[in-house]
């Protein structure tokens, strides 16, 4: 690769090296791939929603990186000057709806086993699908390595800012970010060993990781699919404004509502009233002040129950029309 289409490089920070680690190990496989899909209702202006993402893209350095690793002491991040915006779609309107929701779970699937080469940017992949007159299935894909959930967020929150404005022939003048190689050099100033004394002072005298007493899958079955599978449940209207209602009447977030359910089970499962698992959660140092940073900040650590309760990545399949993200 030459070097004038090269805008910087740097290292991985602990959360990308595991990661980067486990999929590697795990012989390139579907782990850490995200899909992200929406409804979106309405005249679209195709042409105008691809060129908001190219805008984005060319903001920000973390949606424009690649990876390599082979051959050097530690893997590192290259950010590339330019990046075309990797654009496709499909007119399926011909279809019936029985035919376009399997031709959807084909294509979706097939997407996931295409995964990404990491050493090629950009690690992620744009799918409009004209499904009615004015209804479009959009299919995001991203590897986590680049994204995590508030990010993604955030980067929505752009793409249909800009979509909107120039919808409207106005200009805009979006919140300034700071570059993700900033939180790179913020973390190589970090103390680790002050913060390893931190977190053995906090779980001093907490059992180890709670392990449940239920019968356990054998070898073979643990092994499929690199140990870890996913479960999805869907919640009526009618629970998810009862739980919505319960959050709001302790003052608490629907997140911290369901990690603490499922610290009750663990507890009910293993036996033991400490109960110890791991939690992702959003990097919210003050070392910055208010900016905003796109990239992977979430970071793993053991919340004890009843003491440390924090986010968890959720990626829901949602519904929108074409316009701002609020």
């Amino acid at each position: 690769m030459m070097k004038n289409k090269i805008e910087a490089i740097y290292p991985l920070s602990p959360m990308q090296q595991g990661m980067l680690f486990h999929y590697l190990d795990n012989g390139y496989s579907e782990i850490y791939f995200e899909q992200v899909n929406y409804i979106l209702q309405g005249n679209l202006d195709v042409e105008g929603f691809k060129k908001a993402w190219q805008q984005v893209m060319d903001r920000h350095a973390i949606l424009r990186t690649l990876f390599t690793w082979e051959n050097l002491e530690k893997p590192i991040q290259l950010v590339q000057r330019q990046v075309e915006c990797p654009w496709a779609e499909q007119d399926w309107r011909q279809c019936s709806q029985e035919d376009q929701q399997k031709k959807l779970k084909a294509f979706l699937q097939a997407d996931r086993e295409r995964g990404f080469q990491l050493k090629q940017a950009p690690l992620l992949r744009l799918n409009l699908i004209r499904i009615a007159q004015d209804t479009y299935h959009f299919t995001w894909s991203f590897h986590h390595l680049i994204l995590d959930g508030w990010s993604v967020s955030l980067i929505l929150g752009e793409v249909f800012a800009i979509y909107e404005a120039s919808q409207q022939g106005q200009d805009i003048h979006l919140q300034t970010s700071r570059p993700y190689r900033d939180y790179i050099s913020w973390l190589q100033q970090q103390d680790l060993s002050k913060a390893e004394k931190f977190w053995r002072q906090a779980l001093k005298g907490s059992s180890p990781p709670t392990r449940l007493k239920v019968d356990r899958a054998t070898a073979s079955e643990s092994n499929q699919r690199g140990g870890y599978n996913e479960q999805e449940i869907k919640l009526s209207r009618q629970t998810t404004s009862a739980l919505q209602l319960l959050a709001q009447q302790y003052q608490l977030t629907l997140n911290t509502v369901v990690q603490g359910a499922w610290a009750l089970l663990l507890s009910r499962y293993s036996g033991e009233e400490d109960v110890v698992f791991g939690s992702s959660s959003f990097w919210p140092s003050s070392d910055f002040g208010r900016c905003r940073f796109y990239g992977r900040t979430l970071y793993q650590h053991p919340p004890s129950t009843g003491t440390s309760l924090t986010r968890k990545r959720t990626y829901p399949l949602a519904e929108r029309t074409s316009g701002p993200a609020g």
